[in-house]
């Protein structure tokens, strides 16, 4: 419940005060996707959206919480706690060799075998379709250039 509240007060927050006061777009936007206020608006309206599916699930829940999980393997957990970290720093240094969207998809694959995802097939076919599709979207219709690194490049 109190994540969902905080969800929509951030929200209402970002599209009432923080968006209109601090973005500035021009009037002769054609593309409205092309607007730099499109995209923050968007965000901030799913995370509204979000936080009310929270607090309409808390509402749905029973009054009584269910007793947390009792967690033995901590060490397991600060393992890939590290690992996670040992992920972003590659990624970090992987970045301007292999460019954006390769450097995504190997970031993707990392951080879903890391966390045992139960959908491997899933993950891996995400970590290869969402980069290759956002890719195209911003370098062939927005025509936004992506960061290409030094050994393969995308058309």
């Amino acid at each position: 419940m109190q994540l969902g509240v905080g969800a929509v007060a951030v929200a209402a927050l970002l599209l009432f005060y923080a968006i209109p006061g601090w973005v500035s777009s021009p009037s002769n936007v054609r593309n409205i996707v092309l607007s730099p206020l499109f995209w923050p608006n968007a965000l901030a309206i799913l995370t509204a959206l979000i936080g009310l599916s929270l607090i309409a699930t808390a509402w749905r829940q029973p009054s009584e919480p269910a007793p947390a999980p009792d967690v033995d393997d901590r060490g397991a957990a600060m393992l890939r706690l590290a690992g996670a970290a040992v992920v972003m720093v590659l990624t970090f240094l992987a970045l301007p060799r292999l460019g954006l969207v390769w450097t995504a998809m190997l970031t993707f694959v990392a951080l879903a075998l890391l966390v045992r995802t139960k959908h491997p097939v899933w993950a891996l076919a995400s970590a290869v379709v969402v980069p290759l599709v956002l890719y195209l979207f911003f370098a062939k219709v927005a025509g936004v250039a992506i960061p290409q690194g030094l050994f393969v490049r995308l058309p």
